[in-house]
């Protein structure tokens, strides 16, 4: 059994959190069958994928702040930011551009 984090190879993926220790073998054989990927690689991808969503609210603000930095000023992002929590499959509490920018900042 892979270490906590890491994927069926023993590999961490990127986005993979600590205490996602393994991923459901049924789902790796349905993403392997229905997409044509080995099984070690739909493995990863869902491992990765899993890891995605097990991003805390803090963790998902702070990594979505640095990736849109890069092309926006602030005063865009916390509203994609915020709509994007809101989103996601187990929502976090809405959040004010402030409470954001705590998340971020400090």
């Amino acid at each position: 059994m892979p270490d906590s984090g890491q994927d069926l190879t023993g590999n961490r993926p990127s986005g993979t959190l600590t205490g996602v220790r393994s991923v459901p073998p049924e789902l790796v054989q349905h993403v392997a069958a229905t997409t044509g990927l080995p099984e070690s690689t739909a493995a990863r991808v869902v491992s990765d994928v899993i890891g995605y969503f097990a991003e805390t609210p803090g963790e998902f603000v702070r990594r979505r702040h640095a990736e849109l930095h890069k092309r926006m000023k602030n005063e865009q992002i916390w509203d994609i930011i915020a709509s994007e929590l809101a989103a996601r499959p187990v929502a976090a509490p809405p959040a004010s551009p402030r409470q954001l920018r705590r998340m971020v900042y400090g």
